[in-house]
């Protein structure tokens, strides 16, 4: 081989070499091999009463299945589901997405809906992140928190989803830019071991249960694009955030005095309920229109839990005009007076 040729062998191969090295040092092989999965199984869940009321209350109260796969009202207080929408999906009004990001249709029409689907797709794309058709999901659908959901809370979830009336309702598909549609493929994690519920008589860890379903720390957590801008400041708020036109940074929950440090159990309950606290009327983008169907002994034992996270000095008040708050990096209501 002449030297020009064999210098261009040893520079190919050392590009080969530099490149698979920084590949693998920084976003890994999934964005180009595609998500893990596991193969799909042919399992179904049995339907009875007990799964199908666990899993209408899990769906409309507590996971936000129902806020995010249904149409809303703004206009209204608490923007409420708009009826006979339940479960037909939207295209997520969210303005600072990657893209246009669908909520499917997952009510049992068999053209528009899941009425395709096995119970196992399902079971995959709620925990694991992988939708029917083999893609990864965004991660707007909360799977790394559903992926503690217990095999049984799981079962009834799906149970309901089988129980909703079909309806046609056709939607465009996700549309994620690049290179954001590459990178959430490293995201999914496949679910292959059981799953179990802490026990509810044990308040802390049952409010811990409900809380991750629930996703309280992902929308209290200051974020840019979905991501934590600050380390240890979860549950703190700050994230600004825009849905069907109304904006609102969300509040911070922690125990400090910054936060929710002079709530007691029953102011708790009563803003949920209600979406006030005393005068002040929180913002429409809290989904207290479905919180407030949690029982009373759930919202109790979110609290507890609450009361358990690290306090974080954070201010944030809707009622002030948006300024730099140098702790959580973001615009918000009384940033600078952080």
């Amino acid at each position: 081989m002449k030297q020009p040729g064999k210098i261009l062998l040893v520079s190919g191969f050392v590009a080969a070499v530099v490149l698979s090295a920084a590949i693998t040092l920084t976003i890994g092989w999934r964005p180009l091999l595609g998500p893990k999965t596991r193969p799909l199984t042919s399992r179904t869940f049995e339907a009875t009463p007990q799964r199908l009321q666990r899993g209408r209350y899990l769906f409309t109260a507590v996971a936000g299945c129902a806020g995010c796969h249904s149409e809303h009202d703004p206009n209204r207080d608490g923007a409420p589901i708009i009826s006979g929408t339940e479960g037909a999906g939207e295209v997520m009004p969210v303005p600072e997405l990657p893209g246009r990001v669908v909520a499917s249709n997952l009510t049992p029409d068999p053209q528009t809906g899941s009425g395709n689907w096995n119970d196992d797709q399902l079971a995959r794309a709620i925990r694991e992140g992988i939708g029917h058709d083999g893609r990864a999901l965004f991660p707007m659908m909360p799977y790394e928190h559903f992926k503690h959901m217990a095999d049984e809370d799981l079962a009834a979830v799906i149970v309901y989803i089988r129980s909703l009336p079909p309806i046609r309702h056709e939607l465009p598909q996700t549309k994620i830019i690049f290179p954001v549609k590459y990178l959430i493929r490293s995201t999914p994690e496949p679910v292959t071991a059981a799953v179990s519920a802490p026990d509810p008589a044990d308040r802390l860890q049952w409010g811990a249960y409900l809380v991750r379903l629930a996703n309280c720390d992902f929308c209290h957590t200051p974020r840019r694009r979905g991501q934590p801008t600050v380390a240890g400041m979860e549950f703190s708020g700050g994230w600004p955030m825009e849905i069907w036109g109304l904006k609102a940074a969300t509040a911070n929950i922690t125990p400090d005095a910054s936060g929710i440090g002079y709530y007691d159990e029953a102011l708790f309950v009563q803003v949920l309920r209600t979406g006030h606290v005393g005068a002040r009327h929180l913002s429409s983008i809290m989904p207290y229109s479905e919180f407030k169907n949690i029982t009373d002994d759930d919202l109790r034992a979110m609290f507890a839990y609450l009361r358990t996270v690290k306090p974080v000095k954070h201010r944030v008040d809707n009622s002030e005009p948006p300024t730099y708050c140098k702790r959580c990096r973001l615009r918000h209501g009384g940033g600078e007076q952080n």
